[in-house]
């Protein structure tokens, strides 16, 4: 029997992610099975075995192939950024376009990826890490450059503003109401850099 080039193992490779990244999206993790990730990329359940170790590695495969792409996007649309102000709305805009792009995985994600008993600690988890250290970044550049006070735990911020967003833009996931990109990347990055309270101007002496 002739060898498979390493161009058609890739292809390979490729299409079962992508059959999976299809089945785990309209199925779920749980309920998906290995057959129907076969028959969705139209090879055998053993040829599956000879790619991924199991469904679990499989669906680490799908989620790192999604974070790389997105962490990818994002910061190069960061680096852009003359200022704090411009990172972050760069930042908010485009990981709002993720929920638009990706709206099937991100549902994959919050509703059962991350709830799940083993996520603390895991590849998935690690990843998530990677992706939310931009803000970290972006923060922590803000301090050394004056623009932010320099108490600001950027942690805190980070969960602000991640928990804001997933909150904000789970009616799209489910479908029930669209997303307004501008809308809502420009009134968080305002609340953030500006902040709520009215300045008041000291009186003259």
């Amino acid at each position: 029997m002739p060898a498979i080039s390493p161009q058609r193992m890739r292809d390979r490779y490729d299409g079962i992610l992508n059959a999976a990244t299809r089945v785990f999206s309209s199925k779920g993790y749980v309920t998906a099975s290995i057959t129907e990730i076969a028959q969705a990329a139209d090879v055998s359940d053993g040829l599956i075995y000879k790619y991924f170790e199991n469904k679990r590695d499989l669906l680490e495969q799908v989620l790192t192939r999604f974070y790389e792409r997105s962490i990818a996007g994002i910061e190069a649309k960061v680096a852009k950024g003359k200022n704090f102000e411009e990172r972050l709305y760069a930042l908010v805009s485009e990981h709002l376009h993720v929920f638009i792009e990706d709206i099937d995985l991100c549902r994959l994600f919050i509703s059962e990826v991350r709830t799940a008993s083993d996520y603390r600690g895991s590849a998935i988890q690690l990843l998530n890490r990677r992706y939310t250290q931009i803000l970290i970044k972006i923060v922590d550049a803000g301090i050394a450059e004056g623009e932010i006070l320099p108490d600001v735990d950027p942690r805190l911020v980070r969960d602000m503003l991640f928990g804001a967003i997933e909150h904000s833009s789970w009616r799209h996931v489910n479908g029930s109401k669209p997303l307004d990109v501008e809308r809502m990347a420009r009134g968080m990055t305002d609340v953030l850099v500006n902040g709520l309270a009215v300045r008041r101007r000291r009186a003259r002496a």
